[in-house]
């Protein structure tokens, strides 16, 4: 299946979370930034509150699209340790990436949530969602972060996926729902006739408008 953009992937996205609808103990926690708009058509659909969880991924040297790692903004580090082992990449350089990207995790915070942590989570069904997984690193740290909290039920919830990705996060939540596991995935934009980058304005924009709904 060949997504016309990330809103048209969100509403296909809703028809497999139907049983979430109109439950008071739901939140949608969007990746930014393609997540969020993902998350916007999941959470109007549902009726449920929007929100974020802020991760930056580790990208191999010289290939930031390739995830060797993420960072999460409560602190989490997952790394993948069979890329890092296999092509040497240095402690020093993950060490830096770290940084650079706690750095751009304090950006976004100001700029999205005007400094403010992630919502109380206790007692909630989490639906966690991004525009789709390759490596799956950014979605693991996500999940390592929120299986901290005392949430009820952690859904993770994607238009695509590589299927190495969804055999690791399947393991890790309690439910998994994804439209599309493409057999010889390819680059999450390969799904989409749309993917262009999503801006920090479009961001703050839809979430604003869900606080508005």
């Amino acid at each position: 299946m060949i997504y016309k953009d990330r809103k048209d992937a969100g509403i296909q996205l809703v028809s497999r979370l139907t049983e979430y609808k109109d439950r008071e103990d739901v939140l949608v926690l969007a990746l930014p930034r393609g997540g969020v708009v993902i998350g916007y058509e999941v959470a109007k659909a549902l009726n449920c509150p929007l929100d974020i969880i802020i991760i930056r991924k580790i990208g191999f040297p010289g290939q930031p699209e390739l995830a060797i790692g993420a960072v999460s903004e409560t602190g989490a580090v997952v790394l993948n340790e069979d890329i890092i082992s296999a092509y040497k990449v240095s402690k020093d350089y993950i060490e830096e990436e770290i940084l650079r990207q706690k750095k751009e995790i304090s950006r976004r915070i100001t700029l999205y949530r005007s400094g403010k942590g992630i919502p109380p989570l206790d007692g909630k069904i989490i639906i966690l969602v991004d525009d789709g997984v390759a490596t799956g690193a950014t979605i693991k740290a996500a999940i390592s972060t929120l299986k901290k909290e005392k949430i009820v039920r952690l859904v993770a919830a994607l238009p695509v996926s590589s299927e190495d990705a969804e055999e690791g996060i399947k393991q890790m939540v309690d439910e998994w729902v994804c439209t599309e596991t493409p057999f010889g995935f390819m680059a999450i934009g390969n799904y989409y006739q749309d993917f262009s980058q999503v801006s920090d304005e479009e961001v703050v924009e839809l979430l604003k408008q869900k606080t508005k709904d």
